[in-house]
Formats: C-alpha cells, sequence, structure tokens
C-alpha cells in the first residue's frame, strides 16, 4: 500500500476530487491531504507571505503522522517565487519528517526535461503580474513561454469556477504558437479532464498541475504509472 500525502491550499475545492478520481484505476495507493491557509494570489505582502514555510512544515508534520510514502506541495507558488523555493521546502519536509518530499513545480521542471520540452504555452486563472513573473521564472530556468493566457483572477476559490469550456479554448490559442507542451498552471483549475481529448487533438503533451502533483508523487517512490496513461501522456514518461 503506497500513501501519498497532499499539503492543499485551504480554499482549493478541485485538487483532492480530481487525484481521487485519477487514481481511482490504481490499485494499492491511497492520497490523503492536510490544509494550510491559502485565499489570494498575487505578489503583494499578504499573499506571498501565506506561503511562508512554517506554515507549510505545520501542515506536512501532520501527514507524517499518517506515514506516507511521500509528501507533496500540491500548489504553484514556485512558479513565481522561484524553483529554488520548492527546492528549500523538499529539503525542509525531508528533514523535519524522514518521508521523501516533491512538489507540483518541481515535476513541472521534471517532466519539461523528460519531454524535451523549451517552449511552453502558458495557461493560468492568475492575474497579469503573476503571470508574467511565471514567464520570467521559467524563461530563466531555459522554459520559454512561448504564448500565455489567463484569466486576470486573484481570489484562489474562484479559480475553480472557471468552466472546462474556457479552459479548453485558452489551451488551444496557445497551442497555435508552436510551443512543445501547454502547462496548464494551478491546482484549482480543471485541467485534467480535458488534457487527454486536447492531447490528440493538439498532438502535443498537455499537463495539468493536479495530474502532474500526482506524477512527481509517484514518481518520487517509484511507483508504476501505467494505470494513469488515459488521463494524459504525461504518465507514459
Amino acid at each position: 500500500m503506497s500513501r501519498l500525502g497532499m499539503l492543499t491550499p485551504s480554499s482549493n475545492t478541485v485538487l483532492e476530487p480530481v487525484t481521487y478520481q485519477l487514481l481511482g484505476d490504481v490499485a494499492g495507493t491511497s492520497a490523503h491531504f492536510s490544509r494550510f491557509k491559502v485565499t489570494e494570489i498575487g505578489l503583494g505582502k499578504a499573499a506571498l507571505g501565506q506561503f511562508d514555510d512554517g506554515n507549510i512544515l505545520a501542515a506536512a508534520e501532520l501527514l507524517g503522522h499518517a506515514k506516507c510514502d511521500v509528501i507533496a506541495w500540491n500548489g504553484t507558488s514556485a512558479s513565481w517565487l522561484g524553483f529554488d523555493r520548492d527546492e528549500a521546502l523538499v529539503a525542509r519536509i525531508e528533514q523535519a519528517t524522514g518521508i521523501r518530499a516533491a512538489t507540483c513545480v518541481l515535476g513541472y521542471r521534471a517532466l519539461f526535461g523528460r519531454l524535451g520540452v523549451k517552449r511552453v504555452g502558458l495557461v493560468t486563472p492568475y492575474t497579469a503580474d503573476v503571470q508574467a513573473k511565471i514567464a520570467a521564472n521559467w524563461g530563466a530556468a531555459g522554459f520559454e513561454c512561448g504564448a500565455e493566457q489567463h484569466c486576470g483572477l486573484s481570489e484562489n476559490f474562484a479559480f475553480a469556477t472557471v468552466e472546462e469550456a474556457r479552459i479548453e479554448a485558452m489551451c488551444r490559442s496557445v497551442a497555435a504558437a508552436h510551443c512543445d507542451a501547454v502547462a496548464i498552471v494551478c491546482t484549482n483549475m480543471r485541467g485534467a479532464s480535458v488534457a487527454a481529448r486536447l492531447e490528440k487533438e493538439l498532438a502535443l503533451p498537455v499537463l495539468d498541475s493536479v495530474a502532474v502533483t500526482l506524477w512527481a508523487c509517484l514518481d518520487r517512490i517509484g511507483a508504476d504509472k501505467t494505470p494513469l496513461k488515459p488521463w494524459s501522456r504525461l504518465f507514459s514518461v
């Protein structure tokens, strides 16, 4: 039995049910969640302060009580804060709990490398300034944001209200810019359910954040991803 621990933004209503859906055909694996306060995404002091390691580590400690095999930060804050933030967080979680750790954003970086992605089509619900920060951080790491679409939202709860049809339209728009992959960056956005059909239509990997976090967890513990292949081609690498 593999137990996957997920650190979850308090106002997120998507990642838990979607993770359970993804794991529906994966025998012997369960997901467990611990929340900490996140209600707003932005570049102001209060919004950035929500991602202080202390808050996250307290939630991680609780997952440690469940003897999880891996603990993952199922959020995308390092996209605008920098990959180094998640690298440090992984080290601190592992030191504090003795349990292997992973994150969504480090999962993206690993997948881009394995898939040979250099030019990314970026889709998010975020505001323009957050989007620009993501593009700058990813670009500095060698992943050019060749096209982007965003919704201009800052309330974390509201991200879950973005309809699948709009997400699909945003993905089609960035794919038209000849990107190597589409990244739906937000774990409170309903991208996992549209990824497979968009991949067939666009002939590109469509990487949803909730699916990427699950991939990162399974990869960290060396678990079989084969049953998840129908959801997205990312589970083939």
